[in-house]
């Protein structure tokens, strides 16, 4: 997660204040920093974060999306233009919203598959800012339309779709294969500590981020933006999960090391940072165990 990052931050806040940052070796990790050293990760920046940041340098930023070979498997997605679900109003999603875990053996349709990912990470325009550059708006906010993260599936149960691990592709609204297994659902279960519902799901939304891209204008301030904007796309998918009456459940409790390699990053310029499962429930599940009213 972005923990490390924490970590930097906030010795970058110690030095500020002209304490002494410790070495290198003896950070093991956030629970072994004082209690006003991790809120410097919530606090920003002592100084001005505009003034040290590579977009300031005159250097070029970050590609919007990570590129792929050109012979790689790609599936088409229905177009937005084309979506028939998500219809009921917002204030039933927001009012209707919670933490369901239990999932029916349902599949999803592609259509519905293809909605929640444009509502956590679709286009919504594109355009110029004030230099002439392409800017992509997407259905979340981010700051300075920077938008760090990637979006991988695990997909188990999707009409037409093999099971498998995918990226989704917001420039070209396409699933793009990654690998195609039939396993997944006890692979993401022993990667979750064993939390039996995320294998059980019909997809699970995985979200890595790639610093760079929000450092690249940000600065030091780039990893409080990003650990925000996680929580702005996973409520998108609980809302647009909600329309369709399905169910989501996020999920912080993931073994760090065995999800990087699982979807296969370098855990260092991309990580995951943050998940969600996802399927079909019973109609009035607030009434069981499954659903929680708390998150």
């Amino acid at each position: 997660m972005f923990f490390l990052l924490l970590i930097s931050l906030a010795l970058a806040a110690s030095a500020e204040q002209g304490t002494p940052a410790p070495s290198a070796p003896i950070l093991r990790g956030v629970d072994a920093l004082p209690l006003e050293q991790r809120r410097a990760f919530l606090r920003g920046t002592l100084s001005d974060w505009r003034v040290d940041t590579d977009d300031r340098r005159g250097k070029e930023a970050p590609p919007a999306q990570k590129p792929y070979s050109a012979d790689a498997k790609r599936l088409d997605l229905i177009a937005p233009a084309e979506f028939k679900v998500g219809t009921i109003s917002v204030k039933d999603a927001v009012c209707n919203r919670r933490s369901r875990r239990d999932y029916t053996p349902a599949l999803f349709s592609l259509e519905e598959l293809s909605y929640l990912l444009w509502a956590t990470q679709g286009l919504s325009k594109t355009g110029q800012d004030e230099k002439g550059k392409p800017v992509q708006f997407k259905t979340v906010p981010s700051g300075g339309a920077r938008h760090p993260f990637e979006t991988y599936l695990l997909i188990n149960r999707v009409a037409g779709v093999a099971p498998g691990i995918y990226r989704y592709l917001p420039q070209e609204h396409q699933l793009l294969l990654i690998k195609e297994d039939a396993t997944l659902d006890k692979q993401i279960t022993a990667s979750c500590y064993g939390q039996a519902f995320i294998g059980s799901s019909a997809a699970v939304f995985v979200w890595a981020a790639i610093p760079a891209r929000t450092e690249w204008h940000y600065g030091s301030i780039a990893q409080k933006l990003i650990a925000i904007e996680a929580g702005h796309l996973c409520q998108n998918l609980y809302l647009a999960a909600e329309s369709i009456h399905s169910g989501v459940c996020a999920v912080m409790g993931y073994d760090q090391a065995r999800m990087d390699a699982l979807i296969g990053l370098d855990g260092k310029e991309e990580f995951v940072i943050y998940l969600a499962a996802t399927g079909k429930v019973e109609p009035g599940q607030d009434a069981k165990s499954g659903s929680s009213s708390s998150k």
